[in-house]
């Protein structure tokens, strides 16, 4: 048997290592090595620890292959000279790879390549392996239970996924497993929450890739909802001097390998107090968001401390309009040094200021449109016109009807003449082709006369009523918001609809285009003390950008709005190695201290931060303002700090937990599990005799205790309020209760009628002994009557009960 046992070890060993025989080259890091054959296709990716081989037998991965007349070519030859790979494409095409070891990566870049011309773009990889049980799928990282691989792209236009379509736009992909442990397709469509790219599960795994494009000439592609979208030709070099690093490492060390690729290969490295933003608890802090002004900006860091918080974000009409970001004299009349002046008050402070962009989005009314447009004003596509036109002529033929005919996504439908924007109605169904209806001198710029034979460009537009940008005019824009950013001492900053960077024709190269130019333009002390916020990403965004952060709270209240999407996005986070966000919460004058620990559960559960929405005297108006205020402040300190335990935080990711917090002294507190029934008892109408009040049962778990209650009227007046208990215990409420009106009772002797926005309007006596139960099943029989009652008239009902403290306090160093 022993004999036996060791010949099955060698034959697993010996199975799980490569064929070095066949290999023309092997290249390591201090825990990885690849090998690759004399075919061009890799032969390993080897744990240099364990000597398991993860590389997917089931499909040939080649090193690099090209594209040509859109058909891929692989490689059909591998020659290795000093630090080059020459790989053989046919009989004219060859490729010069150069290659690096490094202690954490092997970094991987065509030098050459013969009939570069003739190439439409290159592909790394894909590199198929059999790692299944985390894929990041931005981030380009697979894990294992031991070992992870990676890719990581060192430039900007070489990009993380694979040529899918001619619009470099990231696909959704259906996910091969139904019990998908990486939580890829969460929507009840089995739609992917975010889009694959430069990792993808697959049947026998996963697989990285990524690719780069030659751009010399102009391309016709799909995007923003059209057939047809000229993307323009770009000059980065091509694809001469894409680059990317590979790198294998036990799992726990995945994080920090990118890390110190960034700062081996001079990507970019942002830090908050000289620590990563990717690994900085402050990258998932959670900040205020108000309308501050010059006049008001004292109040605003005033409510931002009460809160806890450290960052102040402005979101109002912070400019004049989109595009070149003047800012409003409204709010800053000082302008730039009105504006710097806010961000020194709150420096002073320890509050750090911020603000929102719409990326490349340019209001008609700005300068880059109107009175004069200009000329990067990004396009659809253009014709000419077909004879002479005056100043006020209505009609307009084309000789081509191509980019003018799309309406799916034609919200301004605007062209541009020279100098002149015209906007029309529709065109012609057939030949001759017209433009019909035309507004001339659209948007105050000038009409005047054209010659046939003159260019006519469709403009691109946004469902926001904005146009969009071509790519000199998205650098031009990006260097303008740096520009702000260096004169004010700006702290945080929030990219929003970066997707309308695709206008440039380069798909999400075109949206990471945008905050790389712009992190490049920022002075180094704001590279290292800034927060960069973005509602997408991509795989080289990655490396720029501190965290995602979306979930918007225009939907209804804090347990409602986009919740799902929200929750689902923290997986996703999570095998993203990104800080953890929960997106937007809305203060309104109805929003309760309940509620506001609902949020802060959630926020502590997946350690993430948010942002929480408040203005148009929404604090002077719900009068649990201060106790809101202090509860962010408590919540956030515990959960910065780490005072929250791994089986603590299990718990509240179930979305019916309730958590209660009460300080009791520096850096300790009580935290108390709250069990919640919410009922709802509606007006009925039965025959005469049969009972009207409703019966609800619920679990107490825990001690002996009085049940908290809140009662509300909804669409109606409540009175001759009667509760009973376990069918025994009768309570009369002496209290009549006004629509939108709340009776609360916490505990102790007094019960609070508030109004609506919590406003207290009485107080009165309870006796504790009536409410007292012990552990376990319980009914409750409530009734009242309903007088002035609406269509949707009923009594909302909520039980609440505490299980015994736990008290948690910040770790000491």
């Amino acid at each position: 048997m022993k004999l036996l046992s060791f010949i099955l070890i060698a034959f697993t060993f010996l199975t799980s290592c490569a064929d070095h025989s066949k290999s023309v080259a092997e290249f390591e890091t201090e825990s990885f090595r690849i090998s690759i054959d004399r075919e061009g296709s890799i032969t390993e990716f080897t744990d240099l620890r364990t000597h398991k081989n993860y590389l997917s037998v089931d499909t040939i991965t080649h090193l690099m292959s090209v594209r040509v007349n859109n058909e891929i070519m692989h490689p059909k030859s591998a020659i290795l000279t000093g630090e080059n790979i020459l790989l053989q494409f046919g009989k004219e095409i060859e490729a010069t790879i150069n290659v690096e070891e490094k202690a954490s990566h092997l970094v991987f870049e065509l030098v050459s390549l013969t009939k570069n011309d003739s190439v439409d773009l290159i592909i790394w990889g894909p590199y198929h392996n059999t790692i299944d049980q985390v894929i990041g799928e931005t981030v380009g990282v697979v894990r294992g239970e031991e070992f992870a691989v990676g890719i990581q792209s060192l430039n900007i236009k070489t990009l993380g996924g694979y040529p899918w379509n001619e619009s470099d736009r990231m696909p959704a992909f259906d996910i091969f497993k139904e019990d998908d442990p990486n939580n890829l397709h969460p929507g009840s469509d089995g739609s992917v929450l975010y889009r694959i790219e430069a990792a993808k599960p697959t049947k026998s795994g996963s697989s990285l890739q990524a690719y780069c494009r030659n751009r010399f000439t102009d391309r016709i592609v799909q995007d923003f909802n059209h057939d047809k979208l000229i993307a323009p030709a770009y000059d980065d070099g091509g694809v001469i001097g894409s680059k990317i690093a590979i790198f294998g490492c036990p799992v726990e060390a995945a994080l920090g390998t990118i890390g110190a690729i960034e700062i081996e290969e001079g990507l970019p490295h942002p830090t908050l107090d000289g620590e990563w933003t990717k690994t900085a608890p402050e990258a998932a802090s959670a900040y205020l968001i108000m309308a501050f002004t010059e006049e008001n900006v004292d109040d605003a860091i005033d409510l931002t401390k009460k809160a806890g918080l450290k960052y102040l974000y402005h979101y109002g009409k912070t400019f004049e309009s989109w595009g070149q970001f003047e800012l409003f004299e409204g709010e800053f009349p000082n302008g730039i040094e009105g504006l710097k002046n806010c961000v020194e008050k709150a420096e002073a402070e320890g509050v750090k200021l911020g603000t929102h962009f719409l990326s490349n989005f340019i209001s008609t009314t700005d300068a880059y449109v109107t009175p004069v447009p200009h000329k990067g004003l990004a396009q659809v596509g253009s014709s000419i016109i077909t004879e002479d036109i005056n100043a006020s002529q209505l009609e307009i033929l084309i000789e081509s009807p191509d980019f003018f005919n799309q309406m799916k996504n034609n919200n301004l439908k605007t062209v541009m003449i020279g100098e002149e924007l015209i906007r029309y109605g529709t065109i012609s169904k057939e030949a001759p082709w017209k433009l019909l209806d035309c507004q001339r001198g659209a948007f105050n710029t000038t009409a005047s006369a054209h010659t046939s034979g003159t260019e006519i460009s469709k403009l691109l537009d946004h469902a926001y009523k904005v146009f969009l940008t071509n790519t000199d005019l998205t650098i031009e824009m990006s260097k303008r918001m740096a520009d702000l950013y260096n004169q004010t001492g700006l702290r945080q900053i929030s990219f929003d609809g970066l997707e309308g960077n695709r206008s440039t024709g380069l798909g999400s190269y075109g949206e990471t285009m945008m905050p790389y130019i712009w992190y490049n333009h920022l002075s180094e002390e704001l590279k290292n003390h800034l927060i960069i916020d973005a509602s997408r990403t991509t795989h080289f965004f990655w490396h720029i950008y501190t965290r995602m952060n979306w979930g918007e709270p225009w939907y209804g209240g804090f347990r409602e709005s986009q919740t799902e999407y929200r929750l689902n996005n923290q997986p996703y986070f999570k095998r993203n190695f990104m800080p953890a966000m929960l997106g937007w919460f809305k203060m309104t004058s109805e929003t309760s201290i309940e509620d506001m620990e609902w949020l802060l559960t959630r926020s502590a559960a997946y350690d993430a931060g948010y942002a929480f929405v408040v203005g148009d005297g929404i604090i002077e108006q719900n009068g649990n303002s201060e106790k809101i205020l202090s509860l962010i402040g408590e919540w956030e300190k515990a959960r910065i700090g780490g005072a929250f335990s791994d089986e603590q935080k299990e718990i509240m990711k179930n979305l019916d937990t309730e958590f209660s917090l009460s300080n009791l002294g520096e850096n300790t507190w009580d935290l108390r599990r709250v069990y919640s029934g919410k009922f709802k008892h509606e007006k009925k109408i039965k025959q005469p005799g049969e009972p009207l009040y409703s019966t609800f049962d619920f679990r107490h778990t825990g001690e002996d205790q009085s049940i908290n209650f809140i009662l509300t009227a909804v669409e109606a007046e409540l009175s001759e309020i009667i509760l009973e208990i376990d069918n025994y215990k009768e309570i009369i409420l002496p209290i009549s209760l006004k629509t939108g009106q709340t009776i609360k009772y916490t505990g102790g002797d007094r019960a609070h009628i508030y109004n609506s926005t919590w406003q207290l309007i009485q107080e009165i006596d309870i006796d504790a002994s009536d409410f007292k139960i012990s552990e376990g099943e319980h009914t409750l029989t409530f009734d009242c009557q309903f007088r002035n009652a609406g269509k949707d008239a009923l009594a909302k009902f909520e039980i609440r009960t505490f299980d015994k403290p736990e008290k948690i306090t910040l770790p000491t160093l």
